[in-house]
């Protein structure tokens, strides 16, 4: 039994959840998200909740009913609040910098990095080691930033590199004689 599925989404003012077969479009203040989800799964949409309808024994549709609703409560979030990953530039001379929807990164290459942003990505540099990455669909920004991130992963013995700015390096001694 899925404990995730069992519990409704709470819709915030403003925000509208059509439902057309298996495909659900969320439409709040900062744009308009849709998906497929499993046929198994139903919808059953009250006017401030949306509650998700399984086959209780089948475990294929449990498992699908919690990923339905996590990805739906996900897209409510991101249409009213939007999500944001910031990266940390560690290194001497690693410098991020935003050219219209260009991201130029700087990373101890012979050459610097030309990113090109996806559509509905937003990527702020406060400065030039700090980047800010802003959407409204959660996989997106996740998946840009380990795109960038990926490009110089932190490495374990002086922490240079592109890394989360909540990601914590373990780092390792240097060899001994």
């Amino acid at each position: 039994m899925s404990r995730i599925a069992k519990s409704p989404i709470t819709l915030p003012a403003g925000v509208e959840v059509k439902v057309d077969g298996s495909t659900v479009s969320v439409k709040g203040s900062k744009g308009l998200l849709s998906m497929r989800i499993n046929n198994l799964v139903q919808l059953e949409q009250s006017d401030s909740t949306i509650n998700m309808k399984w086959d209780q024994n089948n475990k294929k549709a449990t498992a699908q009913a919690g990923t339905a609703r996590a990805n739906i409560a996900n897209m409510v979030t991101g249409v009213t609040d939007g999500f944001e990953k910031k990266l940390t530039l560690v290194g001497v001379g690693y410098r991020a910098q935003v050219k219209g929807k260009t991201l130029s990164l700087s990373l101890g290459f012979s050459h610097p990095i030309e990113f090109s942003m996806p559509e509905g990505i937003v990527i702020e540099a406060p400065s030039q080691t700090d980047l800010i990455v802003k959407g409204i669909d959660k996989q997106l920004v996740g998946a840009v930033s380990a795109d960038i991130r990926a490009y110089r992963p932190p490495e374990p013995y002086k922490g240079k590199g592109v890394k989360y700015a909540d990601e914590h390096i373990v780092r390792k001694d240097a060899k001994k004689k």
